[in-house]
C-alpha cells in the first residue's frame, strides 16, 4: 500500500462539526470554536479535522491559550500529526501564544509527539466534577485519567 499523500484544506464550523459526530469513537461534536483545519487526500476528500477552540478549563482560558478540542479521522495514517502542527502554526499566526490539548489513559499521543508537542501534565479521572453551581453531563469519560500536552 502506498503512502496518502495529504494537504491541508479550511473547514468550516458545520462541515467539522459533521465529521466529527461521524467519525470520533467517544465525544459528540465541540459546542464552539475559534477555526478548524481539515487533511484532505489527492482526490480532496476530507480524512481528519481538528477544532481548535477556547481552552475547556476555565482557568486556563486567559485569552492567549487556545485548545485542539477535538480531532478526528477517518483511520488514514499521519493526518493527526499534520493537523496537530497545522493548529499550532495558525494559533501562533493569530497571536496566540499557546495551545494545549488532552490525551485519555490509553491513547499513545504518537501524533502530538510526531508534531513536536510534549507532556505538561497527568491528570487523574474526576467522576466528581459535576457540582450544583455548574451542573454537568458525564458523557463517558468522567473515569478517564488523562494527559495534558502544549505546542512547543
Amino acid at each position: 500500500m502506498s503512502a496518502t499523500r495529504l494537504h491541508l484544506v479550511p473547514v468550516r464550523s458545520r462541515e467539522a462539526k459533521e465529521f466529527v459526530r461521524l467519525w470520533h469513537r467517544h465525544h459528540r461534536p465541540p459546542v464552539g470554536q475559534i477555526f478548524s483545519v481539515g487533511a484532505a487526500d489527492e482526490a480532496g476528500t476530507l480524512r481528519a479535522v481538528a477544532v481548535v477552540g477556547r481552552p475547556v478549563a476555565r482557568h486556563l482560558d486567559d485569552g492567549t491559550t487556545l485548545e485542539v478540542t477535538r480531532t478526528a479521522s477517518d483511520g488514514t495514517p499521519n493526518t493527526n500529526s499534520l493537523l496537530y502542527g497545522a493548529a499550532w502554526r495558525a494559533a501562533k499566526a493569530l497571536g496566540y501564544r499557546r495551545l494545549i490539548t488532552y490525551t485519555q489513559a490509553g491513547e499513545s499521543g504518537a501524533s502530538l509527539r510526531g508534531a513536536g508537542w510534549r507532556v505538561l501534565a497527568h491528570r487523574p479521572p474526576r467522576p466528581g466534577w459535576d457540582r450544583p453551581s455548574r451542573p454537568r453531563t458525564d458523557h463517558g469519560t468522567a473515569h478517564v485519567a488523562r494527559t495534558l500536552w502544549q505546542a512547543l
